[in-house]
């Protein structure tokens, strides 16, 4: 059995490789991405797609074409869903669920969470469409790493409780500030996740996103010990064995 690993493609992109090597995309946006590396814009190979919301820095364009390459499942909020139908993507091709719903898929525990973060879908004629609230996962693999996915969101309370239920051991939070938890709430959303591993994202790519690891450290309690593992484009980090 290989080990889970976490890589960051660019800005809120993420590769999932699972203990039994399949594939997981979060959040692709690929192709027109100035943050990913050249050859991971192509993705060949997809098992799953979760798409946490429709807004344009996390959903590209070209993912029909990607799932009609490779087949991949597609976890979505249903009105992103609807859109990727309207987009010819086939209803069967896409797990139909809700947020506090859990389904097992890839040999994977699969809960789809609240998030705070208004979202929409761009469509091609310039106008917006498919309204809808962003959400975030909880991912439990085979070899005890639980992943807790937190899209686009604000701080809520109610992160208490996802450490309650599924102690999560890694938490991919967003740091940038203005649209969603600058390094403040992401420090305090660390405490309330109960979580000695954090991974940032969302941050330094664009001139309005201000917040950034270092100032996520400083934020962080001293009397806790919290890693943040800030990756770099393409950088991967195995997630087996943290704890």
């Amino acid at each position: 059995m290989s080990t889970t690993r976490l890589q960051l493609l660019g800005h809120a992109s993420f590769r999932i490789t699972t203990p039994e090597d399949y594939i997981i995309l979060l959040d692709p946006w690929l192709t027109s991405n100035p943050y990913v590396p050249d050859h991971l814009r192509q993705p060949e190979r997809a098992d799953l797609v979760l798409l946490t919301h429709g807004h344009d820095d996390h959903f590209d364009p070209e993912l029909p074409a990607l799932l009609g390459r490779t087949g991949a499942r597609v976890v979505a909020p249903a009105p992103v869903r609807f859109h990727l139908n309207e987009q010819g993507v086939p209803t069967g091709q896409c797990e139909a669920m809700n947020v506090g719903g859990s389904i097992d898929v890839l040999n994977l525990r699969l809960t789809m969470t609240v998030a705070h973060h208004a979202a929409h879908v761009d469509m091609p004629d310039g106008a917006t469409g498919f309204a809808h609230e962003g959400v975030g996962f909880v991912l439990r693999f085979s070899d005890g790493t639980v992943l807790y996915l937190a899209g686009d969101t604000a701080l809520f309370g109610d992160m208490r409780l996802l450490a309650e239920l599924y102690q999560p051991t890694v938490a991919v939070l967003p740091i940038g500030d203005r649209y969603t938890m600058g390094p403040r709430e992401a420090a305090y959303a660390a405490q309330l996740l109960n979580v000695h591993h954090v991974v940032p994202f969302h941050y330094g790519t664009f001139p309005s996103l201000l917040g950034t690891p270092e100032q996520l450290r400083a934020q962080l309690s001293p009397a806790v010990a919290v890693t943040v593992h800030a990756l770099e484009a393409g950088e991967e980090l195995v997630l087996s064995g943290l704890r």
